[in-house]
């Protein structure tokens, strides 16, 4: 279980949400493009990735995706996919539209701080998530890992497990597989789920998934206003509107 017999190919960058939990701000500036501390978020992921010679990467938008296509063209091997669906659905339709581009991929968010680019590392055994030891208390999902593979996930949190971040790692095999699931959720009309339902929840017995372990201090997750003022005390202002 051990043996590191995959390597990442591609990245899948999901970057289409309106941001709510992030408005005003979000109003004129897609979340995975907020400048913290004067870097864009989504520039950590991509300059991760590349420092683990991931070069092929596609960035699924779709809230203020103009935005986007003028920042692709300061890096290259970024190509651009459009989510129409974004402001109806949920995440699901996100990677039902990179469907295609799945199989020996990473998938993440863009709107993740990396501090630590090795936990990007191409490397891997089985699919499954990065993870993070919870010894105490959450409300995050959380897995319940023996022998190096999930035996069960529970979407409301508790102690003592492994919590999962939204970094996964999929084989050739189980991107097919994953690609096959996402469509059929997709178009039976299973669209306010997310993606991560779909091989955690929906058809969790059809994957053997294992875990990346990391630190928590290996990247930050900005969900409001709130956390990113304490990060970067610029955007103060935007803080006092919404209130």
């Amino acid at each position: 279980m051990t043996k590191e017999a995959h390597i990442v190919k591609r990245a899948i960058i999901m970057a289409a949400g309106i941001g709510k939990r992030m408005q005003p701000l979000t109003y004129e500036v897609p979340k995975p493009l907020v400048k913290v501390n004067g870097i864009r978020m989504i520039d950590t992921v991509i300059t991760a990735l590349h420092q683990n010679g991931i070069m092929e990467i596609y960035v699924v938008v779709g809230h203020l995706k103009s935005q986007f296509y003028e920042w692709a063209t300061h890096w290259q091997g970024i190509e651009i996919v459009e989510n129409p669906y974004y402001d109806s659905c949920n995440n699901i339709s996100s990677l039902y539209v990179a469907r295609e581009h799945l199989g020996d991929c990473i998938i993440l968010d863009g709107d993740q701080i990396i501090y630590n680019p090795a936990i990007l590392s191409p490397s891997f055994a089985l699919s499954g998530y990065n993870a993070v030891w919870c010894e105490g208390q959450t409300d995050e999902w959380l897995m319940d890992v023996e022998n190096g593979v999930v035996r069960s996930c529970s979407r409301t949190g508790g102690s003592h497990g492994w919590q999962l971040f939204s970094i996964s790692r999929w084989t050739a095999e189980d991107g097919e597989r994953l690609r096959q699931h996402l469509k059929y959720e997709f178009e039976r009309g299973n669209r306010q789920i997310y993606w991560d339902d779909v091989a955690m929840f929906c058809h969790f017995e059809d994957y053997t998934l294992g875990i990346q372990k990391m630190e928590a201090s290996d990247l930050i997750e900005i969900d409001g206003l709130e956390e990113l003022v304490a990060i970067d005390c610029s955007y103060q202002a935007y803080l006092k509107n919404a209130q």
